[in-house]
């Protein structure tokens, strides 16, 4: 659909009009110079023009000038505001013991980070709105998606993960440095980091203890989430015995995490455990409301103002054409 974005700019179309016609009301009429004999060849010189063409071209080209000085633009489709307010990290380990198969996806038997991705992938397709990023830790910390409002580029780069990328260990620490370091960078937004684990800190350069201190100073608000069974069969040399693949997973550090920066602690035992999580992890950080939309704008000025040029340059070359030809 297209808009003017200085639709009053029209008002000033009639202006030649009005100055042409109060110049004549003001102009004195002339005597007539009457010449009883012209010359031959200013008899031939002396052509009526054509008025009514070049008038045709004055109106255009100013018409044209006018329109392109009301900055006509073209709008979209309406799409939801997006919502600088909200900034949210998910922060992903890649950790050996990620690879447990002790989780569930329709009756199949699968490791956590795959299970993780299949529940995390409709988690952030219902974040419209929000700014995302993802941070994957493992021995150390690094920033795989930055902030962006693109969530099908966020649930690529959580899709093309793979375990052991960055080493065996689980830098908790780290991870939590890390992106206190990148909200400090946007210091007005609402700031919350999602870490998702199945064990405790045993790599990196920064403690958790450290880290807590750094997420309350740049006021980052941290919902932790402790991954992994706590108990399957497994196979032995004396039989089929019970483990607790979770044994590792250090509840205590991420409930503190958690309580100490306004968030929440969650544990995940089942994919649908999970799935139950981030629904209600919707409802504490809710996303933007459809109600607010914005259109696309795009600057169409240009073409009128072109076709302004376009017919003044037409209209210059023909009227050389018809000088030369004329005293050709």
């Amino acid at each position: 659909m297209i808009d003017f974005a200085w639709l009053w700019a029209g008002l000033v179309w009639p202006v030649p009009l009005l100055y042409r016609w109060l110049r004549r009301a003001h102009t004195q009429p002339s005597q007539p110079l009457n010449m009883t004999h012209l010359p031959a060849v200013a008899s031939a010189t002396i052509k009526p023009s054509n008025s009514r063409w070049a008038n045709a071209i004055g109106v255009l080209v100013w018409t044209l000038l006018v329109i392109a000085l009301m900055r006509p633009q073209w709008l979209g489709e309406p799409i939801p505001a997006q919502n600088d307010a909200r900034e949210m990290m998910i922060a992903v380990d890649l950790s050996g013991s990620m690879e447990i198969a002790d989780m569930a996806i329709d009756g199949q038997q699968v490791d956590r980070l795959t299970m993780l991705k299949h529940v995390m992938n409709d988690f952030i397709e219902r974040r419209v709105g929000d700014r995302l990023g993802l941070i994957l830790f493992a021995d150390t910390a690094y920033v795989q998606a930055p902030m962006t409002f693109d969530r099908a580029t966020v649930q690529k780069m959580l899709d093309e993960t793979v375990l052991r990328l960055i080493g065996e260990r689980t830098a908790i620490g780290d991870a939590i440095a890390l992106t206190a370091k990148r909200f400090a960078e946007r210091p007005q937004t609402n700031k919350i980091l999602i870490l998702v684990t199945d064990g405790q800190n045993t790599a990196g350069n920064v403690s958790p203890a450290q880290a807590l201190e750094l997420a309350k100073y740049y006021g980052v608000k941290i919902y932790t989430i402790g991954v992994g069974a706590e108990e399957i069969v497994v196979d032995g040399f004396f039989g089929q015995r019970r483990v607790n693949p979770s044994r590792d997973l250090d509840e205590n550090m991420l409930r503190q995490l958690a309580e100490e920066t306004g968030g929440e602690y969650f544990r995940a035992r089942s994919t649908e455990e999970l799935e139950r999580i981030y629904t209600e992890l919707d409802t504490y950080e809710p996303v933007q409301g459809d109600n607010q939309l914005r259109r696309p704008q795009t600057a169409l000025y240009h073409w009128p103002l072109a076709l302004a040029w376009l017919f003044l340059a037409l209209a210059f070359i023909h009227a050389t054409v018809r000088t030369w030809r004329q005293h050709g």
